[in-house]
């Protein structure tokens, strides 16, 4: 294994662990000034997002920690790094909380991380959009979620 893979599945962990403790200062400080997100689908914190003030202001504390009831919101319940190279990770991961609105909110994302300079420079993610404008936006999809007879694992 070569010494960028391994810091950057260090990395990755130490993403991984802040979003499970909740400490969104450590989470915040593992990613560049500069880091855009690239957040799948058409909800509101769908999109590109650049620069910290836009991904940590608008995407998550107002797009989804603050559609959370507080007490409730647990992410990285689940966590595994699929797999690593020199510039990327790809992580699974579970977690999330009781939405505002008395949904529940307990979402499935894949992570792609690309790594520069031994902070995150970029994040790909894709997720269940049904579940964010139900739970988050109150927004319900015609059919509403439901438990897929084939449920995914990992």
């Amino acid at each position: 294994m070569s010494d960028r893979r391994a810091a950057n599945i260090a990395l990755a962990t130490r993403y991984y662990e802040a979003l499970a403790a909740g400490d969104f200062d450590v989470l915040a400080a593992l990613h560049c000034d500069d880091v855009v997100f690239n957040l799948v689908g058409t909800t509101p914190v769908s999109g590109r997002w650049v620069g910290k003030a836009e991904c940590f202001g608008p995407v998550v504390a107002d797009g989804v920690i603050g559609k959370l009831v507080a007490d409730t919101i647990r992410f990285s319940r689940q966590w595994r790094i699929m797999c690593a190279d020199d510039d990327r990770v790809v992580g699974l991961m579970r977690g999330g909380g009781m939405g505002t609105n008395g949904h529940k909110y307990l979402q499935t994302y894949c992570q792609i991380l690309t790594i520069r300079d031994g902070l995150i420079a970029e994040l790909h993610e894709f997720f269940d959009t049904a579940l964010v404008e139900l739970a988050l936006n109150d927004n319900p999809t015609q059919k509403g979620p439901r438990v897929p007879l084939r449920p995914f694992a990992f």
